[in-house]
């Protein structure tokens, strides 16, 4: 096996061939593993130009590689690498916010306003700040947040991990479940949404996700936790996971999500944002999945700044228990 990393030798083509270490990785996982310090958003645009090739094909950012591919690596100038060492403070910041880990995984809790990985004007995510405060360890994402979402973020520390739950998320045997504010009130307490979603590219490059027939199916479920005056505070398990899906399911539903600024309501926005909301309000609240018989369960607690705005809202009410179906 060709062993060789690119960033050992970053002015001439690498050709890598794929062992079991890699074997059904992304194919932007294994670039930005090899490719250590480059921002994600110079691996998007290698790909996009057709400079990254698995067996002298050009790939997409999500292909999975198969043991015994051959990985083409282009050369990479040093200047164009990443913004440099995260500050220390910050790595270890991020690393006091760990709630779990063994020999396979690391879970988090992701504050608000940190992105899971460097890239698109970022110049340093989770991933890059938990390899900085700890250099020794082999540390890779499974899945992401968006950067406005807090919550359970889980990462792997060994390939059989990071295979394993990728396995899991793909086949949809995991259960996540979210914390959300809703503008206006459902007319019913439980309802899911099963709407294909699509994404799309607008003028500038901004991306969109929007339910269309010919988009990748996706179904969401949303149980009404507590009620106040404009607003109701819903659990929402997904089914998949697709792209901003709560979001857009929300909206689509009619009641998008507090603080939205893509896909919720102005107005409503403007009157959160009189209870002291400064951002989305979308909180992974718990993530579980068993692998290899053993159970695996991560929690965390709804942050303080979305707790302060439920307790400014008036007319809390508890929660209604009729089904139903958008």
């Amino acid at each position: 096996m060709h062993t060789a990393s690119p960033s050992d030798r970053p002015n001439g083509v690498q050709n890598v061939e794929i062992g079991d270490d890699r074997d059904g990785q992304r194919v932007d996982n294994a670039l930005s593993a090899l490719l250590k310090g480059v921002p994600r958003s110079l691996i998007y645009r290698l790909v996009r130009k057709g400079q990254v090739r698995v067996n002298g094909k050009r790939v997409k950012p999500d292909t999975r590689l198969s043991k015994g591919d051959t990985l083409r690596v282009p050369p990479v100038r040093t200047a164009e690498r990443g913004a440099g060492t995260p500050p220390e403070s910050r790595a270890q910041e991020l690393n006091e916010r760990v709630i779990f880990e063994d020999k396979h995984f690391l879970a988090i809790d992701k504050p608000t306003g940190v992105a899971s990985h460097g890239g698109s004007g970022v110049d340093f995510g989770v991933i890059e700040l938990l390899r900085a405060a700890r250099p020794n360890e082999s540390i890779e994402l499974v899945h992401r947040l968006d950067r406005d979402t807090s919550g359970v973020l889980v990462l792997a520390r060994s390939r059989a991990g990071l295979t394993g739950l990728q396995a899991l998320i793909r086949e949809g045997r995991t259960t996540k479940q979210y914390l959300a504010l809703l503008s206006g009130r459902p007319s019913r307490a439980k309802f899911d949404v099963n709407a294909p979603l699509r994404k799309f590219a607008l003028q500038g490059g901004e991306r969109m996700v929007r339910v269309a027939e010919d988009g990748k199916p996706a179904l969401t479920f949303f149980r009404e936790v507590e009620h106040y005056a404009d607003a109701s505070l819903m659990q929402v398990t997904l089914d998949t996971g697709r792209t901003h899906q709560i979001r857009v399911h929300a909206a689509h539903a009619g009641h998008p999500l507090a603080g939205d600024p893509k896909y919720g309501d102005k107005d409503a926005n403007q009157r959160f944002k009189a209870f002291g909301l400064k951002r989305l309000f979308l909180h992974a609240a718990h993530f579980e999945f068993e692998l290899d018989g053993r159970a695996y369960s991560f929690s965390a607690p709804l942050p303080d700044d979305l707790r302060e705005v439920l307790d400014a809202m008036p007319a809390r009410v508890a929660a209604r228990h009729r089904r139903g179906k958008y």
